[in-house]
């Protein structure tokens, strides 16, 4: 009788168009962001904003709260609109699927390159619908944003088909056009974000922020290397994932000490995890795992030691990152207050730029799914 039960309760949650997957998350919250972007020769500008404000991005993303409790941001990315991709996929790419592994679009977008210029947005759109998993819970927030300078209605698929098929999901569609705003009105850019329910917004792609130095600059630099060493990779590719972490702590400096005061703020946050190849945030995770550990997937820290020091070893770091952690949001915080005070002095807090387009989006969906800024 029991498995009969449990077969009907399957059947029923499959009817409802939930997984048994799904049915497992218990009450967590998830935000996922697909970012769009067109990677045609016009727009290094564009893929330089990206890089350098992706971590602020995620920073502000990282405040939203759903019942006193923060949701999980997955973030996905494709390209599109390079002459270098298949015209077999219309000039579009998934770069990287939904991912909680911030270190690895950060990467992936270091990587990118322009070239050429046949930019299909009804196919981007169309194709990140399809493709993507998004989640299907009621209450999780799906937004894609779409990014790029050329008509929104060029390309064999029909955008407003696109669209329709992303509002049936569920999926806001929000539109950033690099250049005039009139002119991103007159060539559908504003429809495609009003029929999904999103926002349009025009920005200069090849806007830079200058940099304002701050009095926590420093220490907040200093305290971001003490960081890198509480983390223990395990596994195969622990010792890679470290020091690809070390990588785009060096690609966001070199963009600007902004970008790497941002970046320590994100990981100083929990929305920094890297339970899939730091032991400390995976021993937070599942105290077991240590049991289920092969020695050779050990850090080579803990090999030699038995299971009582090695949990004694983590337990010492994590405490350590906290208190690291701890030191750099307040930092962070009153350095982010520094800075708007700066800025206010200035025209420069005036300019529409992606950081500021795509924060905005963020904050309009989240509201009307329950979110609340912490």
């Amino acid at each position: 009788m029991k498995r009969i039960g449990l077969i009907l309760i399957m059947a029923l949650l499959a009817t409802a168009g939930i997984s048994a997957q799904d049915s497992s998350y218990g009450e967590e919250s998830y935000i996922q962001l697909a970012l769009l972007l067109d990677t045609s020769n016009s727009m290094d500008g564009l893929i330089n904003q990206v890089k350098s404000q992706l971590w602020k991005i995620v920073s502000q993303t990282a405040r939203e709260r759903r019942n006193g409790k923060r949701p999980i941001l997955q973030v996905a990315l494709y390209e599109y609109g390079n002459d270098s991709l298949s015209i077999l996929n219309g000039y579009v790419r998934e770069v990287v699927p939904f991912t909680t592994d911030l270190d690895r679009i950060s990467q992936a977008l270091f990587e990118l390159t322009t070239n050429g210029g046949s930019e299909f947005c009804g196919k981007v759109i169309s194709t990140a619908v399809k493709d993507l998993a998004w989640d299907g819970r009621d209450d999780t927030l799906r937004l894609l944003f779409i990014a790029g300078n050329e008509p929104f209605d060029q390309g064999p698929t029909n955008y407003n088909r696109a669209i329709e098929g992303a509002v049936r999901k569920d999926i806001t569609v929000n539109t950033i056009f690099c250049g005039d705003y009139d002119e991103g009105r007159y060539t559908h850019w504003e429809a495609g974000a009003h029929m999904g329910g999103g926002i349009y917004v025009n920005i200069n792609s090849d806007f830079a922020y200058s940099h304002i130095p701050a009095p926590q600059d420093r220490r907040i630099e200093e305290l971001n290397r003490k960081l890198n060493h509480t983390y223990l990779g395990y596994g195969y590719e622990g010792e890679a994932k470290m020091a690809r972490q070390e990588a785009q702590d060096a690609n966001a400096q070199s963009l600007g000490i902004g970008s790497l005061m941002e970046r320590a703020q994100v990981k100083s946050s929990s929305s920094y995890s890297n339970s899939e190849w730091d032991l400390v945030d995976a021993y937070a995770e599942d105290e077991e795992i240590l049991a289920d550990m092969a020695p050779a997937e050990l850090p080579p820290a803990l090999q030699g030691m038995d299971e009582e020091e090695q949990e004694a070893y983590i337990k010492e770091l994590r405490e350590e990152r906290r208190l690291i952690q701890e030191e750099i949001a307040q930092l962070g915080a009153e350095r982010e207050l520094y800075i708007a005070e700066q800025r206010a002095l200035t025209e420069e807090g005036e300019v529409s730029a992606l950081d500021k387009a795509v924060i905005e989006g963020i904050r309009k969906s989240a509201e009307a799914k329950g979110f609340h800024l912490e």
